[in-house]
């Protein structure tokens, strides 16, 4: 278990600062489109411990929390649509 937090550590200090432009440009287009946004964000800030198994896992470790907020941030942004599954859960590490 510690080797995988490490990991966890070391994956989400390396994640390039890139990936949080997918969260920060999802986040502003649900705002412009979605009355719901608050409750949109809550989704993607349950998942940080759900990305970051998943990035410590390297894909390995899925959940249905994790799922729901890239369904959501894929909904919302045109880049995200492009990202890796990786990709935005590195983004959602870095919010």
């Amino acid at each position: 278990m510690r080797h995988v937090l490490i990991v966890a550590a070391l994956l989400i200090l390396s994640a390039p600062v890139v990936a949080s432009s997918f969260a920060s440009s999802a986040s502003s287009a649900g705002s412009a489109t979605s009355g719901s946004t608050s409750g949109d964000d809550k989704v993607v800030l349950q998942a940080r411990s759900d990305a970051a198994g998943f990035v410590a896992s390297a894909g390995q470790i899925r959940s249905a929390c994790l799922e729901a907020a890239l369904r959501l941030l894929r909904e919302r942004s045109v880049d995200a649509r492009r990202a890796s599954d990786m990709q935005l859960a590195q983004a959602i590490l870095a919010r």
